[in-house]
């Protein structure tokens, strides 16, 4: 599988990092404090931030920076743990045999994030909520390609992550507690990706595939491999 794509604009949030210029900073060293404050949310509206999850605010708001001025053809929100801390929560009143939440339970499932959006947004446009455990941002990229083959066509990508509840930390390592990426495809051949077979070489950090990648886009890396589950994805920068 080798495919290529262009990225017209992007966005991140993330503990103390709130702004492009933040993550450029990030992009340049090794270490970064997760615990840090979140960002202060300036697009979505208070009223319908307090019903969301930490993580779908993060997303939301990516996107809702990202669409203006812009019209989008799909909208893809990739997420490898979705409403996990809603559901456990929920798990958990059944488990103690008491009333569950409404909300919780109304905005429990995996696509929270992406009907919000359009809700938020007023876009009406296709949308994926797509989940493929660590290769879910690999798998959001493909999911995107029959649009971005067409012409004059953008794609928002969002990939984005929550807190996992204590009782999975011991099988699911998680470095990042939240944070949002998103990114407005077109087609063009800027980057281009190739699945190869797996390789000993690993990530500097161990980030997310969506972090991963922005890391090395922000350090103009001309080359790069994104390690996967079952394959690894090698990347080149088209100068």
């Amino acid at each position: 599988m080798k495919f290529s794509f262009s990225i017209e604009n992007w966005f991140a949030l993330s503990a103390g990092l709130s702004s492009k210029s933040d993550w450029q900073l990030w992009s340049k060293q090794i270490n970064h404090n997760w615990d840090l404050p979140l960002p202060k949310l300036n697009k979505l509206p208070m009223m319908q931030a307090r019903r969301m999850s930490i993580s779908s605010r993060l997303a939301v708001e990516v996107g809702l920076e990202l669409i203006e001025n812009n019209k989008l053809d799909l909208a893809i929100f990739s997420s490898r743990h979705g409403e996990l801390e809603r559901t456990y929560k929920i798990l958990t009143a059944l488990n103690q045999n008491v009333d569950i939440s409404p909300t919780d339970f109304a905005l429990s499932v995996h696509n929270t994030a992406s009907g919000l959006f359009t809700i938020i947004a007023k876009q009406k446009v296709p949308v994926t909520s797509l989940s493929a455990n660590e290769d879910s941002f690999q798998q959001s990229l493909l999911e995107a390609l029959p649009i971005l083959l067409q012409k004059d066509k953008k794609v928002l990508l969002i990939d984005f992550d929550g807190m996992i509840p204590q009782s999975y930390q011991t099988i699911v390592h998680q470095l990042i507690p939240y944070y949002a990426v998103g990114y407005i495809l077109t087609k063009g051949n800027q980057f281009t990706c190739q699945s190869i077979e797996k390789t000993s070489q690993s990530n500097q950090i161990d980030y997310p595939q969506s972090l991963a990648f922005l890391n090395a886009f922000l350090n103009k890396q001309q080359q790069f491999i994104i390690k996967g589950l079952s394959q690894d994805w090698q990347w080149t920068l088209n100068t």
